[in-house]
């Protein structure tokens, strides 16, 4: 089986996670292809092949050196964004793209004018989708990646190595995919992960990440006897929203630059919840941009009234 025909098959599975879930993985749909994976790397020749209650799949390409080398390994995560779906998904290859426009389907183009990063793969075949869902590339190349590689080297006893762990995860979209990582089971004396980014790119450190939903509580009154009495939480939540600085959003800032980024809003009169996520590479920075939300609902509270606006702030991982 070649990459692309792996990678190909990764994408007929659904696997889409939930932030407002509270199961592990956050949605059964991710277990079914954990099953799926798990039944493909024992096919494929490696050890130690096992796949835990919460869906982390962990296996071996077995050194092929009595020499005393350290034990490397490779991780991806197999969830797709809870951001569009991942069900159903088209996938069809771009032969040899020729730098122009792709149209994925009916009133659905891919455009270098608005994607400049398409033309450094002019000549190239892309898989893309038909534009309604995801192509679940995150993290599902990565996965296919890993899996040839293994099964590259296992054809390649010339290349000698030591013992090759990989690890698979459900809900890193969701910034749960590190929680219930067995890393001592793992057992590597360091580990990359494969996912997005440029041909090339190493990245060694990372955002500390929070998120946020913001829960407003509203009054709903007839609006002809609404004066004095009507609190519209809709409209509290585009008031929240406007306390966040508008130069610090992933849309204004690069680089190291720490950002509030507002993923829905959910509102009618009576209740509106904001959902966020904070990002910022340094430690004291995040910690302030906590802080910053928990004022901004105080500042709120002191003008609606106490228990009108409330945040349920968590942890998600911090810089490696």
């Amino acid at each position: 089986m070649d990459i692309t025909e792996r990678f190909l098959n990764y994408t007929k599975y659904d696997t889409q996670s939930s932030e407002d879930s509270q199961t592990v993985p956050s949605t059964s749909k991710q277990l079914l292809f954990a099953e799926y994976l798990k039944k493909e790397l024992e096919a494929e020749g490696l050890s130690d092949v096992e796949m835990d209650d919460k869906g982390y799949i962990y296996a071996t390409l077995k050194a092929n050196t009595k020499k005393d080398i350290p034990t490397i390994g490779f991780i991806s995560h197999y969830d797709t964004s809870p951001d569009c779906s991942g069900a159903g998904i088209k996938a069809r290859i771009v032969k040899a793209y020729d730098g122009g426009d792709i149209v994925l389907s009916e009133g659905i183009v891919s455009s270098p004018g608005k994607f400049p990063e398409l033309k450094a793969h002019v000549g190239e075949d892309l898989i893309v989708t038909d534009g309604h869902t995801l192509l679940g590339a995150d993290d599902k190349a990565g996965i296919a990646e890993i899996v040839q590689a293994m099964c590259w080297l296992r054809d390649h006893d010339e290349v000698k190595h030591g013992d090759i762990r990989v690890a698979f995860n459900p809900d890193e979209e969701i910034g749960m995919g590190a929680h219930h990582f067995d890393v001592e089971k793992f057992g590597c004396d360091w580990a990359y992960t494969m996912d997005g980014g440029d041909l090339g790119d190493l990245e060694y450190e990372n955002f500390n990440a929070a998120s946020a939903k913001i829960h407003i509580k509203g009054v709903s009154v007839h609006p002809g006897y609404a004066k004095g009495k009507m609190v519209n939480a809709n409209r509290l939540a585009a008031e929240f929203a406007a306390m966040m600085p508008a130069d610090q959003t992933p849309e204004t800032t690069e680089g190291y630059e720490g950002f509030f980024h507002l993923l829905g809003i959910q509102s009618n009169i009576e209740n509106a919840t904001l959902s966020y996520i904070i990002r910022d590479h340094d430690r004291e920075r995040f910690e302030d941009r906590k802080d910053f939300v928990e004022h901004c609902v105080e500042k709120m509270n002191e003008k609606y009234g106490d228990g009108t606006v409330s945040a349920d702030i968590k942890d998600q991982y911090y810089n490696m």
